[in-house]
């Protein structure tokens, strides 16, 4: 995967090596400058395939053929002959966890290295990063405006731009709280539960019961098989529709499924659900659970009122926020195009900068403030109040002393002019671990499901004002005085 990268970096790569700076020991930082979906918050996700790149990084012989091909001809040989020796063995990466809570300007990841590798490592990294940190927030998103009872299933392969993306958007789903996926090419990959219904087709194929075959079926308990057809007609007959189902589903398929039903409970087994995808879907569903509840009383039948009810057509946020205000019995809903494709927002829009070189910390200056990167290499640290909740991200250098819970802390808070703030944190949390060094993973990665599990908890400890979707207060990002100090002498010395 060397080459899925820019051309120019290999161009900016030539020279560094060209001036004698390929070695030069380098930092750099990816982080993005705007929280998603105009929320509060984003999950980090991509981790584990960023550092499964970083081990299998170098160039291969035909890498190194056809980059002669694409570079100018002057490109001095002896840089192919370099670039045939770059690895990571040199680069150490410290990160949050994946699936942790992230907010803009602050590192999910850091890249130290020589400044030749660190720059060739820039547009992989951010591929990698930002798509499945984006679907995995979208994810999230998705679950906690249909709470935690709902099942989710993603359904969004058809609509996916490309397998590449089809298969990330059913991974982080998963991540950010989705329950299965349709696609069972990522259940085989990821371990990912896969559930799915039937489509409109396959009912058309049938023009008559006597096309249904095989007809028979063994009662679960055992006996001579029974015809299901014609039993689930006996059914159909039994059942007074007329007092129980509503006139706008006469003509539905709801009878046929009920009779269907209690055809199969007479032989021991368990209808798995419902499927409803087009029309008033809340309505339907509070009609259809009203149907079922009947039955279930006028047979006996005490499972049959909660048979599971799934929806899907074209569900986005909207449609949960509707189903919340009026009230729904829906248990299960299935997404697809709004999830997979973003469209509220399609990118994330995370940078990587270099903060370091030499030793020297490295400041980008632009007119716009929230372009404007912050200086050196750092350590990133999260404050907790009183009631568990986080409150605010703080950045410091990195050989300053860490801050601890109880402690009075000077900071200065990212976009906000005036005088420092004061703050007095019950817990801290360091947010970066070291996860790569010296061309090897350092330290365990989870599984799917505990990444899965850590994005929810790491949700969950999220004030009410921070996780709410629509308006959030904005949570802060601080910077201590020492590093306020430093942003304000550099930028003096840039002008």
């Amino acid at each position: 995967m060397a080459l899925l990268t820019d051309l120019y970096q290999l161009t900016m790569a030539y020279g560094y090596w060209r001036a004698g700076r390929h070695r030069a020991p380098a930092a750099a930082e990816l982080f993005f400058r705007r929280e998603p979906f105009r929320g509060a918050f984003a999950l980090g996700a991509g981790l584990a395939e960023g550092l499964r790149f970083l081990r299998a990084f170098r160039f291969s012989a035909a890498d190194i053929a056809y980059l002669r091909s694409v570079l100018p001809s002057t490109t001095e040989d002896a840089f192919f002959d370099y670039l045939c020796t770059v690895d990571a063995s040199e680069v150490t990466v410290s990160s949050v966890p994946e699936g942790s809570v992230v907010f803009s300007r602050v590192p999910l990841l850091q890249v130290k290295g020589p400044l030749l590798v660190v720059q060739l490592l820039e547009t992989t990294l951010l591929c990698l990063i930002n798509y499945a940190s984006l679907v995995a927030t979208n994810a999230a998103r998705f679950r906690l405006l249909a709470g935690p009872e709902v099942k989710l299933m993603e359904m969004g392969l058809r609509r996916a731009q490309g397998p590449d993306g089809g298969l990330s958007a059913s991974k982080y789903s998963y991540i950010g709280g989705f329950d299965y996926t349709s696609n069972v090419l990522a259940g085989k990959l990821y371990g990912i539960p896969v559930r799915g219904t039937i489509a409109h087709s396959f009912i058309m194929s049938f023009t008559s019961l006597e096309e249904v075959q095989p007809r028979v079926l063994p009662p679960l308990a055992g006996g001579e098989p029974v015809d299901l057809p014609a039993l689930a007609e006996l059914w159909l007959q039994r059942v007074p529709w007329a007092l129980i189902l509503p006139l706008a589903l006469v003509r539905s398929g709801l009878p046929n499924f009920c009779a269907v039903a209690l055809a199969l409970h007479q032989l021991g087994y368990r209808a798995i659900g419902v499927r409803l995808d087009s029309g008033d879907l809340i309505q339907q569903a509070k009609e259809i659970r009203s149907v079922l509840r009947a039955c279930g009383t006028t047979f006996q039948v005490p499972w049959f009122g909660s048979i599971p009810i799934a929806v899907s057509n074209d569900i986005s946020e909207q449609s949960l926020e509707n189903f919340n205000r009026e009230g729904s019995e829906i248990d299960m809903i299935g997404v697809g195009t709004n999830l997979v494709t973003c469209p509220l927002q399609p990118s994330l829009g995370c940078v990587y900068k270099l903060v370091e070189v030499n030793g020297s910390p490295c400041l980008k200056l632009t007119e716009e403030e929230e372009k404007m990167t912050i200086p050196g290499t750092k350590a990133v640290y999260r404050l907790y109040d009183a009631a568990g909740h986080p409150f605010m991200d703080l950045m410091a250098l990195e050989d300053e002393p860490s801050p601890s819970g109880g402690q009075e802390l000077v900071v200065h808070v990212l976009g906000r002019r005036g005088e420092a703030t004061k703050v007095r944190p019950t817990a801290v949390d360091t947010l970066h671990r070291t996860y790569f060094r010296d061309g090897q993973v350092c330290e365990a990665l989870p599984s799917l499901p505990e990444v899965r599990s850590h994005a929810q908890a790491s949700l969950s400890l999220l004030g009410p004002a921070h996780r709410r979707l629509r308006e959030p207060e904005p949570y802060p990002v601080a910077v201590t005085e020492k590093l306020h100090l430093l942003l304000a002498e550099l930028r003096q010395t840039s002008q």
